[in-house]
């Protein structure tokens, strides 16, 4: 079996993100110019990213819209997809308890990841 870069590139994305204040700054407040600019540093073949990547234009606009629903059924890794989520609707934003029963809701029609690569 071949390695999926597109679905390694939505997690590394969604880490990217969700590692420093900055960067998450930066996405929420302009998700386009954020990934245009992540994508175009992650587009050279050097590490941390295997032989370089992109996302594909669903891809693109999952992140843009903050659509977590769409992203998990792309293959995004659950652990990953929940921690993203928190964080962009942030402190102040929907209770933990509500984002955490939206998040299942939205989920579950798309059953349990397939984690082989």
């Amino acid at each position: 079996m071949g390695f999926d870069v597109s679905r390694y590139m939505i997690d590394k994305l969604m880490w990217e993100i969700d590692r420093s204040d900055e960067a998450l700054d930066s996405f929420v407040e302009d998700p386009a110019a954020f990934v245009a600019a992540w994508e175009g540093a992650a587009s050279a073949p050097e590490p941390p990213y295997p032989l370089g990547g992109s996302l594909t234009g669903e891809e693109r606009d999952a992140f843009e819209a903050w659509d977590y629903e769409r992203l998990y059924a792309l293959g995004a890794h659950p652990y990953l997809l929940w921690h993203f989520v928190r964080a962009i609707h942030g402190p102040g934003g929907t209770p933990v308890g509500e984002l955490s029963e939206a998040f299942k809701a939205a989920v579950a029609p798309h059953g349990y990841p397939e984690f082989a690569t």
